[in-house]
C-alpha cells in the first residue's frame, strides 16, 4: 500500500496560558498529517510533541516526514524511530482511518465514560469545582504544588466539602514535591477520599541518570508505604519509559497520553498484556489527535475503572480545534469529530 503524504503546521494560542515547570505555555504548536490511498480514501493524524516531556521536537518530526517523501508505504512508516513517538502516533492513526472503510465507529469495549474536570491551582479551584459539579461532573483533578503546602492542604478540605458524594478527586503535583513534601501530603491524603496523587516527584533527563534513579526509588517507596494510590504521568511520557515501569510491576496508576507514545495498537497491546491500571489523558492536542487518543481509550477493556483525563476544554482561542466540554463521552461523540474540516481550516 502506497500513500500520498502531506502535512501542515499549526500554532494555536491557548485560551489561557498553561502553567508548566518551564514557565507559561502560551500556544500549542504541532502538525496535522494527511495520508491518501490509491482509492482516494484519506486519513488524518496529529503530531503534538512536548519536548520537555522527552518527546521529539517539532523540527525533528518535520525532518522525519520530509524523509518519507510525498509518497510513502507502510514499511517506511513502520520504520520511523521509536524516539519519534508523536509522529508514529499520527501516522498510525492516519493509516488506521484510511483502512476504516465504512467510516463508522470502531468496535469498543466501552460505550460511555466519565471525564475528569480539570480544576485550576489555588483558591480558584473552589468556584471551578462548583461549576463543574453543576455541569454534571463526578470526577475532578486539582493542580497542587503551586502554593505553600499548608495553604493547599486547608483548601483541600474546603474542596472535598464541595464535591458530590462519591466523587473522585485526583491531586496532580506535576513533580513539584520533594520526597519529604510528598510524604507529608500522603499522610494527609490517607485520611481523605483521594482517588490518587499524580506524579508527586520527578527528575527530568537534564538532572542526570543518577537523579532519575533516586527519584524512581522514591516513587516506588511512596507507593509501597502509603494507602493512597500514586500515579505516574511525566515518568511514563515515552514508549520505553512506559514499558520499563510496567515491567517493574508499578503498583499504582499510569497516566497514558496516547499522543506521545506511538502507534495506538501497540500501546493498547502493551497495556492489555500487563492488565494496567491506566487513565487516558490529553496532551493538549487538537480535536484531530484527541479523536485518535479517545478511540484507543474506548478500546481498552480496563478504561471504565477510571474517568478520562480529557476535561481540558475550552482550550484554544480558535474553538474550531477544540472538543466541547462534557462530563461524559461516548464513542459516537468521538466519531462526530471531522478531522478533514480542521485540515482545511489550516489552508
Amino acid at each position: 500500500m502506497t500513500y500520498r503524504l502531506a502535512w501542515r503546521r499549526y500554532r494555536l494560542p491557548f485560551l489561557r496560558a498553561v502553567r508548566t515547570a518551564h514557565g507559561p505555555w502560551l500556544a500549542r504548536e504541532g502538525l496535522l498529517v494527511r495520508l491518501e490511498d490509491d482509492a482516494g480514501r484519506a486519513g488524518f493524524g496529529e503530531v503534538a510533541p512536548i519536548p520537555w516531556f522527552g518527546t521529539e521536537t517539532l523540527a525533528e518530526a518535520e525532518a522525519a516526514l520530509a524523509g518519507l517523501g510525498d509518497a510513502t508505504g507502510a514499511t517506511a512508516i513502520d520504520g520511523i524511530d521509536e524516539s519519534c513517538g508523536c509522529l508514529r502516533f499520527a501516522l498510525a492513526a492516519a493509516v488506521e482511518e484510511v483502512g476504516r472503510a465504512d467510516g463508522g465507529p470502531p468496535a469498543s469495549a466501552n460505550a460511555r465514560l466519565p471525564v475528569a474536570a480539570l480544576l485550576p491551582a489555588g483558591k480558584a479551584a473552589l468556584a471551578a469545582a462548583d461549576k463543574a459539579r453543576a455541569d454534571g461532573y463526578v470526577a475532578f483533578k486539582w493542580k497542587v504544588g503551586v502554593l505553600a503546602g499548608a495553604d493547599e492542604q486547608v483548601l483541600l478540605d474546603d474542596l472535598l466539602a464541595r464535591l458530590p458524594k462519591g466523587a473522585a478527586l485526583r491531586l496532580d503535583a506535576n513533580g513539584a514535591w520533594t520526597a519529604r513534601q510528598a510524604s507529608r501530603w500522603l499522610d494527609r491524603c490517607a485520611e481523605r477520599p483521594i482517588e490518587f496523587v499524580e506524579q508527586p516527584c520527578f527528575a527530568e533527563a537534564s538532572a542526570g541518570a543518577a537523579a532519575q534513579r533516586r527519584t524512581d526509588d522514591v516513587l516506588l517507596g511512596l507507593a509501597r508505604d502509603y494507602p493512597t494510590k500514586l500515579a505516574l504521568d511525566e515518568s511514563v511520557a515515552g514508549w520505553r519509559a512506559l514499558q520499563s515501569w510496567l515491567a517493574r510491576g508499578w503498583p499504582g496508576v499510569l497516566v497514558v497520553k496516547p499522543a506521545l507514545l506511538g502507534a495506538p495498537a501497540s500501546v493498547l497491546a502493551l497495556l492489555d498484556q500487563y492488565h494496567a491500571d491506566a487513565v487516558f489523558s490529553s496532551a493538549l492536542e487538537t480535536a484531530v489527535g484527541r479523536r485518535a487518543a479517545l478511540r484507543l481509550a474506548f478500546s481498552f477493556k480496563g478504561a471504565a475503572a477510571r474517568a478520562l483525563g480529557f476535561g481540558v476544554a475550552p482550550l484554544f482561542e480558535d474553538t474550531r480545534f477544540d472538543c466541547p466540554p462534557a462530563p461524559y463521552l461516548s464513542i459516537e461523540d468521538v466519531s462526530q469529530i471531522d478531522p478533514g474540516a480542521l485540515w482545511n481550516a489550516l489552508n
